[in-house]
């Protein structure tokens, strides 16, 4: 069974709802991160860069052990183990690989940068950095809802692909984030649809912490 360090956040619910849409088998090992608990000798031997979520596969390549970190990493590893939500022909699979990369290099630290600016004191500080990542964080939105229209999913067609997972762990925090979907139709619609699928809804409703 594997194991799945983490805590309530949106890179953890990437893992939780890729996991169950796979139907593999897991538990959760709650990482506190509001206790430092990332910074524990057990965890940093599996995940140095201190960061959740990580995964323990008893079960890996060989059927030996691995251990693996970074949630992007995470989705492929899982992709490749089950064969699944990743297209095995290599054109196919280029829009999953840009899309999975989008995710992870903006559509996820610009809203984590929002988050962080909304809870500091009020001030020039916080101003300045709330109205430049949250600038960031609609423009992300935007091409996003770009690339929706007329397309179910964002980068497969007919079922979700690793990089649906990986966008809707942080469009599930859109409202913390203020963006509102109003303007956005095509990713308001897809939300709908992807967050209707039974296994992303458990993936959403398992416990994390």
């Amino acid at each position: 069974m594997i194991e799945l360090w983490t805590w309530n956040t949106p890179n953890g619910r990437k893992i939780s709802v890729a996991l169950e849409e796979m139907g593999l088998p897991y538990k959760v090992v709650p990482v506190n991160i509001s206790k430092d608990e990332q910074f524990n000798p057990e965890f940093l031997a599996f995940s140095p860069n201190n960061r959740i979520p990580a995964i323990k596969d008893p079960d890996g390549p060989g059927g030996t052990p691995v251990t693996v970190f970074e949630s992007g990493a995470i989705l492929l590893y899982l992709a490749e183990k089950t064969g699944r939500f990743m297209p095995a022909d290599l054109r196919a699979r280029v829009p999953v690989l840009e899309w999975l990369m989008w995710q992870m290099g903006g559509f996820g630290p610009m809203p984590g940068q929002v988050h962080h600016f909304l809870m500091q004191p009020d001030g020039p500080a916080k101003d300045y950095g709330f109205k430049r990542y949250h600038t960031e964080t609609k423009r992300l939105y935007g091409v996003l809802d770009r690339r929706l229209a007329g397309r179910e999913f964002v980068a497969t067609e007919g079922e979700p692909s690793i990089a649906d997972f990986a966008i809707l762990g942080w469009a599930w925090r859109h409202e913390r984030h203020q963006v509102p979907f109003d303007d956005l139709p095509n990713v308001g619609a897809w939300y709908a649809r992807m967050m209707a699928r039974p296994a992303t809804a458990r993936g959403f409703e398992v416990a994390l912490s």
